[in-house]
């Protein structure tokens, strides 16, 4: 331990630099306010004794202290108005995303909804159109058998018909009642096989310049039944109905050929097939049909056998 410690010190404490430029300057500013007022005087006037009131140290310590708290408070203000700003800042700019993320979402189920509901659209759609294929392969099967039955059953006709023909000419070549039979036999078969003929094709589709054997027009049919009786017409409906003999409605026989329009300018034939009937190839929407008279009346009928 020193042995000066005890010794109280009597040194006077150092005064703050800050206090003494401010007393320096408080005394500067009033020994220029008294130059300047004295030099404006005039030379030949008396000194005039004026009397400043210098501000207390002590009051100015107030104000400096009040001036100092005054801006650490606008500091602190202006420091927390900004943190408030970049907090908001934050916030809305966290919101943003939020509903960026949410639109996105949103969009993405949104999608995900139309694509399934197209896939099940597609197959419920796929679902119908293979029912609708099953259903027209299993009518077009069915057609095809009756179709065939039918030839078939033709076939058989048409030689039982030639037989019986010609049995009658080799029993009795000079009677004349026998070759009044054979020419009666011969026609009612080919008639019958006309009609059969015809009617094996309902069902069959209409195309404009079909001959057969699963589409046809309506001069394409019937020309196609007269040939499976061995008989041959024109291809065109009018050079059809121009032929043979023109006969009345009213007593019309299977295997007459019904026309529309002029006998010499039809523009669609069919071919009667009894019982007020007939079978022809109508149009695209309706294929060959067998329809009453009544459905669409005829112009007029030509008899050919």
């Amino acid at each position: 331990m020193s042995h000066t410690a005890h010794i109280p010190s009597h040194r006077k404490p150092r005064r703050s630099a800050s206090k003494l430029a401010l007393r320096a300057g408080v005394a500067g500013g009033v020994l220029s306010t008294i130059a300047v007022a004295g030099a404006a005087g005039p030379a030949s006037a008396e000194p005039v004794t004026e009397t400043i009131e210098m501000p207390t140290l002590g009051s100015l310590g107030t104000d400096l202290s009040s001036a100092v708290a005054a801006s650490a408070e606008a500091s602190q203000q202006e420091a927390l108005d900004q943190s408030l700003e970049a907090q908001e800042a934050a916030a809305l700019q966290t919101a943003a995303k939020e509903a960026k993320k949410a639109k996105a979402e949103a969009d993405r189920k949104a999608e995900a909804e139309r694509a399934e509901k197209a896939r099940q659209e597609a197959e419920a759609k796929a679902e119908r159109e293979r029912a609708e294929a099953e259903a027209e392969a299993r009518a077009e099967a069915q057609a095809r058998a009756s179709r065939d039955s039918a030839r078939t059953q033709l076939s058989t006709t048409s030689a039982s018909s030639d037989s019986g023909s010609g049995s009658g000419s080799s029993n009795d070549s000079g009677s004349s009642a026998g070759s009044s039979s054979e020419s009666t036999q011969v026609s009612s078969g080919t008639a019958a096989s006309i009609v059969a003929f015809a009617r094996a094709q309902v069902g069959d589709a209409y195309v404009t310049g079909g001959t057969g054997p699963n589409s046809w027009d309506c001069s394409g049919l019937v020309q196609a039944a007269y040939a499976a009786a061995g008989i041959d017409l024109p291809r065109i409906s009018y050079q059809q109905s121009s032929m043979g003999t023109s006969v009345s409605l009213s007593n019309l026989q299977p295997g007459d050929v019904l026309y529309w329009g002029s006998r010499s300018g039809s523009y669609h034939v069919a071919i009667y097939v009894g019982g007020g009937k007939y079978v022809g190839a109508q149009n695209s929407s309706t294929g060959v049909v067998e329809r009453s008279l009544d459905w669409d009346p005829p112009s007029g009928a030509v008899r050919l056998l």
